[in-house]
């Protein structure tokens, strides 16, 4: 979709008076200069005029290559959905670090500059390229800060090689469990990523909890009479909070005992939907468990697309950190008053409860555990978000305004829930050391050593050393990414389809280690059986490795 000029004035962009035809290379009181032109010319012939050779001679020739293909390589994106993440807080808080290195001749903070370059440049018929970037910033030159840059650099490489130590230490760890983990019992022994002997049936339920509010838009400041309460009044007849749930549940027979299912519930990620796991579910299912999906409406495909549409200011409103575990735990009030009369649920087990998610479903999955939100962890973390590398931070944040309104709940503990699975949770801010400590039941925390959005440094690693229970397990895939996990799903649109480039290789083995470490995680802690026990082990998941991606589970971290 190209954006007209009535598109672009709408968005508050118009094209700029004057475009960039320098760059200038400022170190110190140092500076040289290098002209557009000069770059779009060599992008198109490959051959370099005197301006651009002066650095070349100082350049290794696959860095000019390379420069060559940047240059013109295109971001297949349209100028309304760029727009309409650019103007999010998300995007603005991305938009003020790039800032900070690229600005305009005044000096000042090249966010408003950058923004405005890069919508007009996906509104061009060539799409968006750096060299449309560069000619149509808004101003006669573009300074890059060498200075800065080179911070950025530093801090960059500082945190991927303690990335890098703390993968290999997982891994020698994980090396070191192997050799004194139980041997399994050949007769015992079993492939837990291969489909059980249960068939099972699909039921697609909707709930309406008319006790929380449909989701509200928080456009700009946040204005205290503007936001509805969590929860409203009975006599209050609004719109509720509507939600679909998908049920997997196992055919067991006439004669099935009451209670005697286990139960397990995923909770989806930012951006996703209740098919995302649609290949767990089945997985399980196939076990023997009932598995329970539900969406959650205001941070699943339909707010993203609604993002991209203009139609909604945020990825995910604040309240979605309440809404989430509460979607899960009326959810389970809801099937437990259904189970009274109804015999399709009376064999449920809604007394011993897994939850699993993954990235803001970790979240979600960890606060039902018993982590409440942490205000004053939040209030640390979030001071600087112009500088931070960690980009799961940007959606944390926004927890902020929870603070600042109505008195919402933060605390999600429901005892029902007595095992949990976070895949790459968003941890750090949001809960902290103080409220993940609180956990005491059996956890099993997943990371992906490629995950830049949130980053095992800072969100998985910490938190699982944080955790008190003695039951714990760390998880890491090499080079698993935030979406190696996620399937592929059934439901929705291409809209916000992520390229194989940023969902990582071979996602199928993620997701075929993924169930055999639910099955086991949840046949010892929810299902009660014992001989499951040691399938969660190193020696077991290194048994299962296949090319690709490497998987190491550790108990502890020295």
């Amino acid at each position: 979709m190209i954006v007209g000029v009535g598109s672009a004035i709408a968005l508050g962009i118009v094209s700029p008076v004057h475009a960039a035809d320098r760059i200038f290379v400022t170190y110190n009181i140092l500076e040289r200069s290098i002209s557009v032109q000069s770059l779009e010319d060599y992008a198109k012939t490959g051959v370099m005029d005197e301006d651009l050779a002066v650095y070349a001679q100082y350049a290794d020739p696959k860095v000019l290559q390379n420069l060559r293909s940047a240059l013109v390589a295109k971001a297949d994106l349209s100028s309304v959905t760029l727009a309409q993440f650019l103007y999010s807080p998300q995007g603005d808080a991305a938009l003020k670090r790039l800032g900070q290195v690229i600005q305009p001749e005044s000096r000042l903070s090249g966010s408003k500059a950058i923004r405005a370059a890069l919508i007009l440049a996906a509104a061009e018929p060539g799409g968006l390229t750096l060299i449309n970037f560069l000619q149509k910033f808004p101003t006669r030159g573009i300074r890059i800060d060498v200075e800065r840059s080179l911070q950025v650099v530093g801090e960059l490489n500082r945190l991927i090689s303690q990335s890098q130590k703390m993968t290999e230490a997982i891994t020698q760890q994980a090396l070191a469990e192997s050799l004194s983990d139980p041997p399994i019992a050949p007769e015992q022994s079993r492939d837990l990523r291969q489909p059980g002997a249960y068939k099972f049936e699909k039921q697609t339920i909707t709930l309406n909890d008319s006790n929380r509010a449909a989701v509200v838009s928080l456009p700009g400041a946040v204005d205290k009479t503007a936001i509805a309460p969590i929860y409203r009044s009975g006599a209050d007849l609004l719109k509720g909070r509507i939600y679909p749930v998908d049920l997997y549940l196992p055919v067991t027979g006439q004669t099935t005992a009451p209670n005697s299912v286990p139960v397990v519930v995923i909770s989806h990620g930012l951006g996703s939907d209740r098919s995302s796991f649609a290949y767990l579910a089945k997985h399980l299912a196939s076990h023997g468990f009932a598995v329970l999906v539900p969406e959650h409406p205001g941070s699943n495909r339909s707010q993203i697309e609604s993002l991209l549409a203009g139609i909604a200011s945020e990825v995910a409103e604040p309240t979605e950190f309440v809404n989430r575990p509460l979607d899960v735990t009326y959810l389970l009030n809801y099937l437990e008053q259904q189970a009274r009369t109804n015999p399709a649920y009376q064999a449920l087990n809604l007394k011993q409860v897994g939850v699993i998610g993954q990235s803001f479903g970790g979240y979600t999955a960890l606060a039902l555990a018993g982590a409440p939100i942490n205000f004053k962890e939040l209030d640390l973390a979030c001071r600087d978000l112009d500088n931070t590398f960690n980009v799961s931070l940007l959606l944390q944040c926004r927890a902020q305004q929870l603070e600042v309104s109505f008195p919402f709940k933060t605390e999600f503990r429901d005892p029902r829930i007595a095992a949990a699975i976070a895949l790459n949770p968003i941890t750090s801010a949001i809960l902290g050391q103080d409220s993940i400590s609180k956990i005491t039941i059996p956890t099993l925390i997943l990371a992906g050593s490629a995950d830049t959005v949130a980053p095992a440094l800072f969100e998985q690693i910490p938190p699982f050393t944080w955790l008190t229970t003695n039951d714990k397990y760390l998880v890491q895939l090499i080079p698993g990414t935030h979406f190696s996990v996620i399937g592929e799903g059934e439901i929705g649109s291409d809209a916000v389809a992520l390229p194989p480039e940023v969902i990582g290789p071979n996602p199928e083995i993620a997701q075929r280690y993924t169930k055999a470490l639910a099955l086991a995680f949840f046949q010892t802690y929810i299902a009660n059986q014992p001989t499951y026990r040691p399938y969660l082990s190193a020696s077991y998941m290194r048994s299962l490795m296949e090319p690709s991606i490497q998987i190491d589970l550790i108990r502890s971290l020295p």
